[in-house]
């Protein structure tokens, strides 16, 4: 008598295991608790997620590289009278992370503005001036081009990292706001660069 159920399970018993047979099998990476929620890129000395110095600056690397998280636009700029290609990485219509390099050749800077994204030491958009520096000499400037009203730092536990940081200063366009002023500042970009600081 209990043979007659265990005929009737065993067609769904096989037909469960062939189901499970074409399943992939998951990555270690998905075991991992930081990776259940949301992205697991990280700024690190090395670069951005994948993306190194040695990355290829094409659509399909840059895509890889950022584990395809991203829709990317394509476009070309100018920097110091030299010809700049980039990429940015968009969620709907914000730009989160913006890559570029030599047209034809490798990444060479990295911009990061998304918030879900952090650095090695876990730095993120939105951390305080005052919980990394105590003062700006020596490890910051005054920043240029898009960033001319914000400050760039190095970040102390890395040669290719930085942090532009940003708030509210009133005073001449030319000088470095004090240090005072700086405390309350946040970080609107993580920028990694191929070149060392």
């Amino acid at each position: 008598m209990t043979i007659r159920p265990l005929l009737l399970a065993l067609p769904l018993m096989l037909t469960g295991c062939s189901t499970m047979a074409n399943m992939h099998a998951p990555s270690w990476s998905s075991f991992n608790p930081l990776n259940w929620f949301g992205n697991s890129l990280e700024v690190t000395d090395k670069g951005v997620g994948k993306l190194t110095a040695s990355t290829p600056l094409n659509e399909s690397d840059i895509k890889d590289g950022l584990d395809d998280d991203y829709r990317l636009r394509s476009g070309m700029s100018m920097s110091d009278g030299k010809m700049r290609s980039f990429y940015q990485a968009m969620d709907g219509d914000t730009v989160k992370i913006t890559v570029s390099g030599e047209p034809k050749g490798n990444v060479d800077r990295i911009e990061v503005s998304d918030p879900k994204v952090q650095s090695q030491s876990g730095v993120k958009i939105g951390t305080v001036f005052s919980s990394l520096y105590s003062k700006a000499f020596e490890s910051c400037v005054k920043g240029h081009g898009d960033d001319s009203q914000n400050i760039e730092c190095k970040a102390p536990d890395s040669q290719h990292v930085s942090y532009v940081f940003t708030g509210a200063w009133d005073g001449p366009d030319q000088l470095m706001p004090s240090d005072d002023t700086l405390k309350s500042w946040k970080v609107s970009k993580i920028v990694w660069h191929a070149s060392t600081n």
